[in-house]
């Protein structure tokens, strides 16, 4: 029995870079589909959207930002008020405390000012990497990596651009396979077209416009 050849990091790196172009125009406006006005309100928001849906956060965030709209607004706040407000979130009673706990670092360490590093940001709670990428690609368009959700990890997996699990390996190991130009606009176009064809429960392979470069399309 024969076993398919190895793929080398070039290969996989030109196989990559075809699906990003691909990508790219297929979905030009692709961005983060959470609503916000300014830095701070998107940190928030990116808090939120942990293990929920961008559009349950947008049915919370008006009426949040409406009752608490500054760093010191959030740091003053009752926490179980701030947790009846975000609680179809889910995760809410950690998110309520992070939120607090972020914007309290935010008025000691940055004159609640939004910093626009990825050092100062994965300082402050609950901001990792996934968070401080989608803010400083949004906010201040600045591409510092590859943001990693469970679609990305979902399609990267099944492209073979990755085995790994862990959000933070996988980041590592797909930035290698594309220009830093496209890193921010590849993990935005993943995660649209992982919402629109590559389903986790029942991916559309037929309609899917990269099918020639998966290896686990069922065309």
């Amino acid at each position: 029995m024969s076993h398919p050849r190895k793929e080398s990091f070039d290969e996989k790196r030109e196989r990559a870079g075809l699906i990003a172009r691909i990508l790219r125009k297929e979905y030009p406006n692709d961005h983060t589909a959470l609503q916000y006005t300014e830095p701070f309100q998107l940190l928030v928001a990116v808090i939120l959207s942990a293990q929920c849906t961008d559009a349950r956060v947008n049915l919370v965030t008006p009426q949040l930002f409406q009752r608490f709209s500054t760093p010191k607004d959030f740091a003053n706040a009752d926490i179980h008020e701030l947790e009846a407000l975000i609680h179809s979130t889910g995760f809410y009673h950690n998110k309520a405390k992070n939120i607090i706990g972020c914007s309290n670092a935010l008025l000691k360490n940055h004159r609640g000012i939004v910093p626009e590093t990825m050092e100062e940001l994965y300082q402050l709670p609950g901001v990792g990497r996934k968070t401080a990428n989608v803010v400083l690609g949004e906010a201040f368009g600045k591409t510092e990596g590859v943001v990693v959700d469970t679609h990305v990890i979902r399609l990267s997996h099944r492209l073979g651009l990755t085995i790994e699990q862990d959000a933070v390996r996988i980041e590592k190991e797909l930035m290698p396979l594309l220009p830093k130009k496209y890193w921010y606009h590849f993990s935005h176009s993943l995660i649209l077209h992982g919402r629109k064809i590559c389903s986790a429960r029942k991916p559309l392979c037929v309609q899917c416009s990269i099918s020639s470069y998966c290896p686990s399309s069922s065309v």
